[in-house]
């Protein structure tokens, strides 16, 4: 919005001689590091008030689990403020909105993601926190339910990202495949385009792009289990988004270390930065003991967005490095549903997510969220280090 204000002003501005106070605003890495900044503050200083009115509302998690391993753990945290997220989500919408250029296309798409996956979190965690009142149980949306809102913005976003794209150009890159250690461009060459790239079609886009938001929305409300856990890790994974962005956005960075030039990407670096300032500020009142959990409402949309950043940029397969944590956690409730179908009762861990299981192994609790976060910012260096190995 001011960004927009910026240029719709800028000739009368200079006309006034004035331009110069305003001028920092064409910087987008100044206004990525404003947002990130502003995001982080408003989470901080928003918290008591926020958190103040939850309790009021009774807003609260029941401590309830069918772990019984984890009931004595998850008792010390009853009534614990819940639907937190809205703190992170409302901050990460309202810099973005005034500091991104919200004429780019990409941009609303983002905030689109953002918005729906918020709203369908809020809508799981107002049904289970209200089922004691509605006479139901305290299990919100059924799976089925979740996955068709789900499944529906990915779809969506598959479709209008590629229709975004240049597809009438000879090679686009906003559909090719970004493979690890593959060369988009031949070096020296004056960024002609390597040979052999994969060009997804449309349809394989699209699904791709659905299993993509819908797998990293549910993996981030996995991970969503132990205090300052999830949006630790996200911390990491959208501080490697913010690179990812700013090298996808910028044509000569891009050519150079031989990735896909996505045109008209570089205002995501705006999102994805308020996204690591507002989950910052969160840890602030999530970390142990935590005063206020995210809730759907957080988690769903971080997973999400995480997820479509990465997809618009081309780099779900580095994302999917980054977000390692994410992924063991989703593959340790997948693999322990079906071992347990399968033989008939038996399980492969003591519970899942794998969180829990070394909590049950004898990890405190801190130490397991203090070793993912390392974990997390390991793995970050890595894919920027595969960035740079073509």
């Amino acid at each position: 919005m001011l960004y927009v204000l910026l240029d719709l002003l800028r000739e009368r501005l200079d006309d006034w001689g004035i331009y110069w106070i305003f001028q920092l605003l064409d910087q987008i890495e100044f206004r990525a590091l404003a947002a990130a900044a502003m995001s982080f503050l408003t989470v901080v200083l928003a918290g008591r008030p926020v958190i103040a009115w939850l309790r009021r509302m009774k807003i609260g998690d029941s401590g309830l689990t069918d772990a019984a391993g984890l009931r004595a753990a998850a008792s010390s945290k009853a009534n614990t403020p819940t639907m937190g997220g809205i703190l992170i989500i409302g901050a990460i919408i309202g810099w973005t909105a005034l500091l991104a250029n919200v004429r780019e296309f990409y941009v609303v798409l983002g905030l689109v993601v953002l918005v729906w996956l918020a709203a369908l979190g809020g809508f799981d965690d107002w049904l289970k926190l209200t089922a004691k009142t509605r006479g139901g149980s305290r299990q919100g949306l059924r799976a089925w339910e979740k996955l068709v809102f789900q499944f529906g913005i990915g779809a969506l976003v598959g479709f209008f990202a590629y229709n975004h794209g240049d597809s009438g150009a000879p090679h686009d890159l906003a559909h090719v495949l970004t493979l690890p250690l593959q060369r988009t461009y031949d070096p020296g060459a004056g960024g002609a385009i390597s040979q052999g790239l994969i060009y997804l079609p449309r349809l394989v886009f699209v699904i791709w792009a659905l299993l993509l938001i819908t797998g990293m929305s549910n993996a981030a409300n996995i991970t969503d289990g132990m205090d300052g856990l999830a949006a630790g890790v996200t911390v990491a994974v959208s501080m490697g988004l913010v690179i990812l962005v700013y090298i996808a956005g910028s044509e000569g960075t891009a050519q150079r270390l031989l990735v896909p030039y996505i045109t008209r990407s570089d205002e995501l670096i705006v999102l994805a930065a308020a996204m690591t300032g507002a989950c910052l500020g969160f840890l602030w009142w999530n970390c142990s003991p935590a005063q206020v959990f995210m809730g759907d409402t957080g988690s769903l949309a971080l997973g999400g967005t995480l997820a479509y950043i990465a997809l618009v940029v081309r780099q779900e397969l580095l994302l999917l490095v980054m977000s390692g944590v994410f992924i063991v956690e989703i593959a340790s409730v997948t693999l322990q549903v079906g071992y347990f179908k399968y033989s008939g009762g038996k399980r492969i861990f003591k519970c899942a997510p794998f969180h829990h299981h070394l909590h049950m192994s004898g990890w405190t609790e801190q130490q397991v969220v203090a070793r993912f976060w390392i974990v997390s910012a390991i793995l970050v260096v890595v894919a920027m280090a595969l960035v740079k190995v073509r």
